[in-house]
């Protein structure tokens, strides 16, 4: 990615002219009047008779209320019935015009834009006009639902602006007036986006609107105005009501800008906002990791606060809602899945399938008796306070009082222990009792001890102590005395579940509560004579959670515009907004007010200091399933294999405080080596919290480099800087990362180093050759050793007592005329030189005696040809017939005459070789492996490189004879076995001649990577080896193992010994996976935790082959905590340009690299589509106890 240059527009030409189309259509609700090229006037008069529709029949209907004619109702019915005809007309005629077949001819031109947006219009009422006036609905139901709303909107919203209506509430014509004009507007709009066409809308919360959703929008803003008038008419005498009424009837007039400027949430992301505020400071609860949890807890919550005010009794009320309060802030889904599971697997009898996120992990039936001891305790304190204590209004000398001292002192406590845990207070100055200068695991380890302990103390308190010490500020409330009210019951549900959702949360609330008591102690202020305890609590968590926002909006507006400021290459165009912010100040800081009372997004548009309000949406920000998307790639696995070792070190640092308070839509960012990692809060209760890891990628751009090296340098400043003073401040304080702690967590490092000097000596490279034959005959020899159903042939024929036999491939057979001398040309594609003698030369052809007899028995048989050779795909061309003689169908079986000359034509044998020790058979090869591709002539020069005393050497080392007692005498008669040997012989050659080609000299740089890529040089033996994988890839694998080797003697010097040389392919073998990045096994190895992997490279670009080490060990990941009002506003951004200004230029000015802003990093955090990290987890369950 570029960096972008200054004159670089926000908007491409392309992207301007759209978005000028297009948001005067969203303005009015659906209509365009604005196409970008000439249409007929008849266009625009449609358009223009459709949006005014509503307002004539809603006109006709209050003309004649106005004249006596009709009463109000029967004006509304009157209206709407109008309207719903006309809506259900227009539905018909657009679902006509789509059925009809007509040919749409296009304009001819050049313009891109045009292409896609000009229609050939025939005349007024042509079906390309109806086409493109009312594009229709997708489902039936749809176009039933939306007529019928239609009529009622217009019904509804003719009574809503009736001027009768309107003087009552003002008392003014003038404002009367255009209250009624202005409000016609509004009802107009909302009808035309509901039946006739849709407009993009601002405030986009789903990237597909499936189930057409956007056109409800507009009308159930309408419908909620039209409620609140509603009840005003029908519940009189409510003064708060009718001031109500009177202010949104003046905001009514101005929804069209609201809708335009986006501010108002679409219907879903308002219905999972508004669940999540009622549940969280109505209930006490907390934001959930999926929409379903939400749900689910959402109507469980209501029903509690609902019954506990039907429960008669004072001391069961507070019972229930102790108990329930506990009950439902645990992670209670996790613990019926464990146990479920757990039934389950009790009446299998075996163990069933791992569940996810590490559960079985997590609850034991210590932690089930855990929680059941602190029920039962917290019931019995509840009831015994609520029963005995004497119940009377807070003074200095009340035990509540006495109870909220004793909250003041754990607060503060709780406080400084929380603060000592991370490596800056308040984000600014950095704590001295924090380890300094941290690099190494060990050191940070033997530093951390203190802090530890620190943080088991500040556990108990937080999890044992302070919950306790306020249920007993509650029960010796005296509100639960007497017969409990509306607000007792939501103010106590929620006070008692907060205890234990957010503990911290609710101690800071309760102190400040009973600070307010003692200050202010006279009964005639509104605070102590109209609110109870309970909703005084739910006052002050509002404020608390509002001023925390705030807060940090105001940090996030700031930041946004030192980042304009600074930023050379666009200060010319930045300079005039950063000069209106200032002059305009208080109208921005009225912005950020009205964005944190709705808790919205404060929204910089192209992350410019052009501050809009975002609208509401849940903590999630995005609405898919948290987890299902991701931008998979190479690289992900490296998070995959890091997330379980991470969250064991967040489990620790969360329980012990290091990442300050725990809050649901906090984010931190982790940063090792290369890979940056973002952590979202998504729900938190009592012991536990709910998280989403995200992996950024590792392919850094310029952009994504840029902000990492200042990610780097805040962390390097507060965790690896030594400073002179106690208490120095952070040097990065303005930046929206404040570094809080660093994690212990096994993971693996990435070392990448040039091989120049190694990999091209021509030293290196020679002894190469000689290593690489010593590997082969190591590693099939290991090989067959471990081969499971060798053994148990070999047992069985031990127990027999009878010699071994082999049986060889046969071939068909048929007298010869006297082979030619071996030929060396390895070019030839005529083998008809090949000689039935010994491969290796140092046998007859004919044996005599007894010794030769026992060596081979020859006995008839039928036709088997040798896999592998020429033969065998001649079988099935002459099965019918004789082989054509002088042609390839005599092989070489290692040396050993096949054939007695003078033999009948036709008749086949089968060779059987038996071995001269019994227990040869455990370390035989495989028969296939066992057939001839090379000459003779090549096989004997290549045999005298077998290194024979390391074949020795190997073989005796083998551990395969578990239940011999004499097993070295065992290994020393298998050493002599000759036939073993020549196996061996001729598959290392024939392995080793198969790496190496034609060419026998020294190999080169590229031939070495070629080859260790799995790219062999062409040679006769190439398709013998290709045709048996498990062969080929034991060759390749020795030769990576060589290549190793051959490193590792230029590093650490030379191989004293094959002792040495054996400990080092032992844990090639053991610790090591050598191969390349790409391979499937690369990624296994990483998720099966090999301690080393190694893979060759060639860098094109410096010209160097390159060598890449991961290692396994653990690390420490820095972790600090970003700014989450800064994130929410960025995603909000990257909505809006992506969604509705459809600005997905790559070069963009909202997705360049800022290092105060980290605006890449967080775009790339964002959920696809939007975003695109390479690795998103699941929701994952951290217990912090």
């Amino acid at each position: 990615m570029r960096r972008m240059s200054p004159d670089v527009p926000l908007l491409n030409d392309y992207k301007q002219d759209f978005f000028l189309k297009r948001f005067p259509q969203t303005v009015l609700g659906g209509p365009r009047f604005k196409l970008g090229y000439c249409a007929p006037p008849y266009i625009y008069v449609n358009q223009t008779v459709l949006f005014l529709m509503p307002w004539v029949w809603g006109g006709l209907g209050t003309l004649l209320y106005q004249l006596g004619i009709l009463e109000d109702y029967y004006t509304a019915a009157l209206s709407g019935g109008l309207m719903l005809f006309a809506a259900i007309t227009i539905q018909f005629i657009s679902l006509y015009a789509r059925n009809k077949s007509v040919t749409v001819e296009r304009m001819l031109t050049t313009d891109i834009l045009a292409e896609e947006d000009e229609h050939d219009f025939t005349s007024c009422a042509g079906t390309e006009t109806i086409k493109f006036l009312i594009p229709g609905k997708k489902y039936i139901a749809n176009t039933v639902l939306h007529s019928f709303l239609a009529g009622l909107m217009c019904g509804l919203g003719t009574w809503y602006l009736l001027p009768n209506r309107i003087s009552l509430l003002y008392g003014s014509t003038g404002g009367t007036v255009l209250l009624f004009v202005f409000g016609w507007m509004t009802l107009c709009i909302g009808e035309y986006s509901l039946i006739v066409n849709t407009a993009a809308e601002t405030a986009t919360f789903q990237t597909q609107d499936t189930y057409e959703i956007t056109p409800l929008m507009r009308p159930l803003y309408i419908f909620l105005f039209v409620s609140v008038d509603l009840a005003h008419r029908f519940l009189v005498n409510i003064p708060a009501l009718e001031q109500v009424n009177q202010i949104l009837h003046i905001l009514f007039i101005f929804l069209p800008f609201l809708w335009a400027l986006g501010t108002l949430p679409p219907p879903d992301s308002l219905f999972l906002w508004a669940m999540e505020q009622v549940l969280e400071f109505g209930l006490g609860g907390s934001s959930m990791s999926t929409h379903l949890r939400l749900l689910i807890m959402f109507i469980i919550s209501a029903g509690t606060a609902v019954t506990s005010y039907f429960i008669p009794s004072t001391v069961g009320v507070v019972l229930f809602m102790t108990a329930l309060g506990f009950l439902l802030s645990l992670n209670l889904s996790d613990m019926c899945l464990v146990f479920k599971h757990s039934v389950t697997r009790h009446r299998v009898g075996t163990k069933s399938k791992a569940l996810p996120s590490g559960s079985e992990k997590q609850f034991t039936w210590k932690e089930c008796l855990f929680y059941i001891i602190i029920l039962v305790l917290a019931l019995i304190e509840t009831s015994l306070l609520h029963h005995f204590a004497g119940f009377s209004q807070i003074s200095k000398n009340s035990p509540q009082a006495v109870v909220g001292y004793v909250l003041m002192i754990l607060l503060i406590i709780l406080w400084i222990l929380r603060e000592i845990q991370s490596v800056c207070i308040f984000g600014i100055f950095r704590n001295p009792f924090y380890p300094k200068d941290v690099q190494t695991v060990t050191l940070f380890l033997e530093k951390r001890t203190r802090l530890v302990k620190i943080g088991v103390v500040r556990r108990i308190l937080l999890n044992l102590v302070s919950p306790f010490a306020m249920i007993a500020f509650l029960s010796l409330d005296s509100s639960l005395q007497g017969l409990h009210s509306v607000s007792v019951s939501i103010g106590f549900t929620r006070a008692f579940r907060m205890v234990w959702q957010h503990t911290e949360n609710a101690l800071l609330e309760t102190v400040i509560v009973s600070v307010v008591h003692l200050f202010i102690s006279s009964t005639d202020v509104w605070w102590n004579r109209s609110v109870d305890t309970g909703i005084r609590l739910l006052l002050v968590g509002i404020m608390r959670d509002r001023l925390i926002q705030f807060i940090s909006k105001l940090q996030f507006a700031v930041t946004v515009l030192l980042a304009s400021w600074t930023e050379k290459k666009r200060r010319k165009s930045t300079t005039t907004l950063c000069i209106l912010n200032i002059v305009f100040s208080p109208f921005v800081l009225v912005f950020i007010i009205f964005s944190t009372l709705l808790s919205s997004p404060l929204l910089p548009l192209f992350t410019l200091p052009l501050f809009l309000v975002g609208f509401p949406r849940p903590v999630q920000i995005w609405p898919g399933a948290v987890g299902t998307a991701a931008c998979m790639c190479a690289d992900t696995v490296y998070y995959d294999q890091m997330v379980p070792g991470l969250t064991t070190a967040l489990q620790a640092a969360m329980a012990a405080g290091s990442l300050g308070l725990l809050l649901p839509g906090s984010h931190y960012l982790g940063r090792f080596q290369d890979r940056l990692i973002w952590i979202m809060i998504l729900e938190c209760g009592y012991t536990y919290c709910c998280i989403n890891i995200k992996g950024l990628e590792l392919q850094e751009t310029s952009c994504h480099t840029a902000e990492a090296q200042r990610v780097d340098e805040v962390f390097q400043s507060a965790f690896e800087q030594e400073y002179s003073r106690v208490c120095s401040i952070n040097e990065h304080f303005g930046n929206v990362l404040t570094p809080y702690s660093v994690l212990p967590v096994k993971l693996y490092s990435d070392a990448r180093n040039v091989l120049s000097g190694i990999i091209d000596s021509h030293d290196n490279l020679k002894e190469f050759k000689g290593d690489l034959i010593k590997v082969l005959v190591w590693i099939l020899l290991q090989y067959c050793s471990r081969r499971p159903h060798v053994q148990e042939v070999v047992h069985k024929t031990e127990n027999k007592g009878q010699a071994s036999l082999i049986i060889l491939p046969a071939l068909n057979t048929s007298p010869q005329t006297q082979s030619p001398e071996d030929s060396d040309s390895l070019n030839s594609e005529i083998l008809d030189d090949w000689s039935d003698d010994n491969v290796f030369g140092d046998e007859p052809t004919i044996r005599k005696g007894k010794e030769e007899k026992d060596q081979l028995k020859v006995v008839p048989g039928v036709n088997f040809p040798i896999p592998g050779s020429v033969e065998s795909q001649g079988i099935g061309e002459h099965s019918g017939g004789t082989v054509p003689e002088n042609s390839l169908y005599k092989s070489v079986i290692l040396g050993y005459p096949v054939v007695d000359k003078g033999k009948q034509k036709d008749v086949a044998y089968i060779p059987l070789v038996e071995f001269s020790c019994s227990h040869s058979h455990l370390l035989r090869l495989p028969e296939e492996w066992t057939s001839s591709c090379l000459p003779n002539s090549k096989m004997r020069e290549m045999s005298s490189l077998f290194p024979e005393e390391w074949y020795q050497f190997v073989l005796k080392q083998l551990e395969c004879f578990h239940s011999e007692e004499n097993t070295s005498s065992v290994l020393e008669e298998i050493a002599k076995d000759r036939v073993l040997k020549d196996f061996y012989v001729h598959a290392v050659m024939t392995c080793y001649f198969s790496l190496f080609g034609v060419d026998n000299m020294v190999p080169s740089p590229g031939h070495i990577l070629r080859v260790y890529s799995g790219v062999l040089p062409w040679s006769l033996a190439l398709d013998w080896l290709t045709e048996k994988p498990e062969l080929f890839q034991l060759a390749l694998k020795a030769f990576r193992y060589t290549l190793k080797l051959m490193i590792d003697k230029a590093s650490l010097g030379p191989i004293e010994d094959f002792k040495e040389l054996t400990n080092c392919l032992e844990e090639y073998e053991t610790d090591w996976y050598i191969g390349l990045v790409s391979d499937e096994k690369w990624k296994e190895a990483i998720l099966q935790e090999k301690p080393y992997l190694f893979s060759l490279g060639y860098d094109p670009n410096m010209g160097v082959y390159t060598g890449r080490v991961l290692t396994l060990q653990e690390l420490l990941i820095q972790v600090g905590k970003l700014n989450a009002e800064a994130v929410k506003g960025q995603w909000a951004n990257l909505s809006w340009e992506l969604l509705y200004a459809t600005n997905d230029d790559e070069e963009r000015y909202s997705i360049q690299a800022h290092p105060l802003l980290l605006r890449n990093l967080t775009v790339q955090a964002a959920d696809p589509p939007l975003g695109y990290p390479i690795y998103s987890s699941k929701p994952l369950h951290i217990h912090l106890y």
